[in-house]
Parts: C-alpha cells; structure tokens; sequence
C-alpha cells in the first residue's frame, strides 16, 4: 500500500462545507505517483518518456469530507494484467472511509500508439502493493 497525507484547502470546499466532488480524481492522481516512479524510475516523471495512460476511473462517495482536518489517500494494487492494471484508491478522515475508486491504468507505448505488456519486474514490483480484500 502507498500512503498519502493531504491537507485539503479551503478551495476545495463547497457550498455545504464539504470536500468538492470534483477534487478526488486530482488527489487520487496525486497519490498514484509512487505507481508512475515504478514504471519511469529514471525519468523523474518525465512526461516525454510517459508509458502509463488512464482507461477509466470510477469513484464512489460514501460520507462527505469536512475542511479542517488532514485526509488519509491509501493507494493498493486492486488487478495486474498483461498490458493493464487496476489502482484500488480509499480516502480516509478521522478512520472513516470517505470516498473510495478505481483507476485502470494501461502500460502505453506513445510512440507506436498502443500498449504494451508489463514485465515480470513490473508485475513483482506491483505485487507488493496488492490489496487482497476490500
């Protein structure tokens, strides 16, 4: 699992007092950058050497977060495949679970356009961070 701490702005809020909606996809994304440095440990995150692309995202809210109070983002390997896998995420305020998703991330190769298989390394590397129950 990788462990995230974000501290949310009053920015981020909305109306009612809540964390926005439209403010868990940015720190979910946030919070996949140790998975990004697994796949381009030499490219400090370089974007002209990028081999991961986002499929799909979902998000579920299950109790709206408050301003105030730091957030927990959990990042767990939920699915490894040949070319892709599923990035299980959970946002956690005051050990309550908030809103948790999934993202599902292709291996891509930019330049020919399309993706290409994870390697055993990979698969290794990942397989460390696999939730094994939600």
């Amino acid at each position: 699992m990788f462990y995230e701490i974000i501290k949310p702005r009053v920015g981020e809020t909305d109306a009612l007092g809540h964390i926005n909606n439209t403010v868990f996809p940015q720190w979910f994304e946030a919070a996949r950058n140790p998975i990004f440095k697994l796949f381009s440990p030499d490219s400090a995150l370089n974007l002209n050497q990028w081999n991961l692309i986002l499929a799909n995202m979902s998000i579920d809210f299950h109790v709206p977060l408050k301003f105030g109070k730091d957030v927990e983002i959990k990042t767990y390997i939920k699915r490894i495949g040949n070319t892709s896998l599923d990035i299980y995420q959970e946002a956690w305020q005051n050990n309550v679970l908030h809103v948790s998703g999934t993202a599902i991330m292709v291996h891509y190769d930019y330049t020919n356009k399309k993706p290409q298989p994870i390697t055993s390394d990979f698969k290794q590397k990942l397989h460390v961070h696999f939730v094994h129950s939600m």
